[in-house]
């Protein structure tokens, strides 16, 4: 199982002896966080964009309106906490589902 480290901006895919395996994103990140599998990354970043990287860290999109505190991977969905106070629920693909 691997572990996610973000520093100086950069995410870094760790093995849990902490050996690194290599540094994804753009150097902008806040958080991360793996999916069930750790196929996915998503990625928050300082701009409140949230963006899904396979784990070689290829882009595959970029969701969200740009107001994002934080994104955490829920099953299959993504939860993203908003500036707003409110907690949107989105599938993969970027499809709101439905906002709490």
């Amino acid at each position: 199982m691997n572990i996610l480290q973000i520093k100086s901006g950069k995410v870094e895919i760790r093995k849990d002896t902490g050996t690194l395996i290599r540094t994804i994103g753009a150097g902008d990140a806040v958080a991360a966080s793996f999916n069930t599998d750790q196929s996915l990354v998503l990625i928050t970043t300082v701009k409140g964009k949230v963006e899904i990287r396979k784990e070689n860290g290829t882009l595959i999109r970029t969701i969200g309106n740009g107001d994002a505190t934080s994104a955490k991977w829920h099953g299959d969905d993504i939860t993203i906490s908003t500036t707003k106070g409110k907690t949107e629920i989105r599938k993969e693909s970027g499809t709101l589902k439905r906002t709490i």
